[in-house]
């Protein structure tokens, strides 16, 4: 594990292959950390891939570097900090890949900043949250599987993951992968990450702010508003669903958000952890994508 001064954070990493390997940037989820990608990413150095797999803000040893700063989990601020650390790493231009809050960061400056990245591979697709619409009611069983984020709403859910944040992700855990047979072992080694003195705070901010119930960091404005109007993302891309994903039904219907080479996978059996359920196959989704984009 490293750590970089980053933007407004001290990062920390974990970084696999050789220096002068071709760059990949992976990002977790809540409620997960880079040990989503510890099977994984071996792999990708092995296909001679410098892999860099960052604690996202509010999650394991990364820092925010001033008391005083807004401890926002906006999708702004996630593909910010995403920047910040390429620049930090003097990275101009990776394959990124991410799921849930990582996918987020890495679609958002796959979609604004094309420049910086040689392809993409996501999980659940176009993951760049459309606020003006967080309103509109999904059908009955999707919104029920929402419960969690309806529950942070509330002072009661801000205390109970105060509380319980084992608890509550070890439940989302089974919930979103119900074929994935973890043991207690693995989830704790996770669940360490959950102890960063901003958890709750960045997560709690993350879930109020993507239905439009909390402001934002002005810092991040621009970049909202760029989000806001739901740009398309126009790298190669791989897209990924897992068709045991207890929270997201499935997301083939993204395509035409994808204006480059895109192909849509499915990975048979798995649910949302897609990297750690099937490390393998996201890797070989990563290395196809890098290959999509040099012809």
């Amino acid at each position: 594990m490293k750590t970089v001064d980053a933007g407004v954070l001290s990062a920390a990493y974990e970084e696999y292959g050789p220096a002068g390997g071709w760059p990949c940037i992976l990002g977790h989820g809540f409620p997960y950390d880079p040990h989503a990608y510890a099977e994984a990413a071996p792999l990708l150095a092995e296909a001679g891939a410098r892999v860099i797999v960052p604690y996202l803000r509010g999650f394991g040893p990364t820092r925010f570097l001033s008391p005083l700063a807004p401890r926002s989990g906006e999708q702004a601020a996630l593909g910010a900090d995403l920047v910040a650390l390429m620049d930090a790493l003097k990275i101009e231009r990776a394959v990124l890949g991410g799921y849930d809050c990582g996918g987020r960061a890495a679609c958002g400056v796959a979609a604004l900043q094309p420049p910086r990245v040689v392809a993409l591979v996501s999980g659940n697709s176009y993951n760049i949250q459309d606020i003006a619409h967080a309103m509109e009611p999904a059908p009955p069983a999707e919104e029920a599987a929402f419960w969690y984020q309806y529950y942070f709403h509330s002072e009661r859910g801000r205390l109970g993951l105060t509380k319980d944040r084992r608890g509550i992700a070890r439940l989302l855990w089974q919930q979103w992968s119900p074929a994935w047979a973890f043991d207690d072992a693995t989830f704790e080694r996770t669940a360490s990450a959950f102890d960063n003195p901003d958890f709750v705070e960045v997560v709690i901010h993350s879930y109020r702010h993507r239905y439009g119930l909390v402001a934002g960091d002005p810092a991040y404005e621009e970049i909202e508003t760029a989000l806001a109007a739901q740009p398309p993302i126009a790298v190669p891309a791989v897209t990924i669903d897992g068709d045991a994903n207890g929270v997201n039904p499935g997301t083939s219907h993204h395509a035409p958000k994808f204006a480059a080479a895109h192909e849509h996978r499915i990975f048979r059996g798995a649910g949302h952890n897609l990297p750690q359920e099937r490390p393998e196959d996201w890797a070989r989704a990563a290395i196809d994508a890098r290959a999509m984009a040099s012809g």
